[in-house]
């Protein structure tokens, strides 16, 4: 199973992506870890990413899930998604099962003040917003609940048991 959490920046795609990933005893991969060098720059200095920018770390995300997919291996991304562009891309040719955690502004704002060490800030968090394309065919999570509510719904939705 590929399952791929998705949502605008600090809403808690790899805190939820970690924990369903572990219910699951599947793999998880963080798409952040799969920016470029260049990518991290910019964002790290507020300067949202451009679609160009975007394509070539897309493209490496689902050579990734084949990967798993070929293998018959279970993963879980944790990846922003935004548009529906993005995720066709990603999800080519492969069967993906759609996670959007939705959250109000201000729970994100908040959470972003309290994490320490990402790339990205809350000065990127309106452009994420603005390229925001709200998945249709994707399960919607109220991501202002608590962690353990979210985790729960997820694993519910996806029909994984308790």
């Amino acid at each position: 199973m590929i399952v791929v959490v998705m949502g605008v920046t600090g809403v808690g795609k790899t805190t939820v992506g970690k924990a369903v990933a572990a219910k699951m005893g599947a793999a998880f991969e963080d798409a952040d870890r799969y920016h470029s060098a260049a990518n991290i720059e910019k964002m790290s200095h507020g300067i949202p990413l451009t679609d160009a920018d975007r394509t070539p770390w897309l493209e490496s995300l689902h050579a990734m899930l084949a990967r798993y997919h070929a293998g018959g291996l279970s993963v879980v991304l944790a990846c922003s998604a935004l548009r529906d562009s993005y995720r066709e891309l990603l999800g080519k040719d492969l069967p993906v099962a759609w996670v959007y955690l939705k959250a109000s502004p201000e729970a994100i704002r908040e959470r972003i003040e309290h994490r320490h060490g990402h790339f990205a800030k809350e000065d990127l968090l309106k452009s994420q917003f603005d390229t925001l394309e709200e998945p249709k065919d994707a399960i919607v999570i109220n991501a202002d609940l608590p962690e353990e509510a979210v985790v729960a719904e997820v694993v519910g939705r996806l029909g994984l048991g308790k």
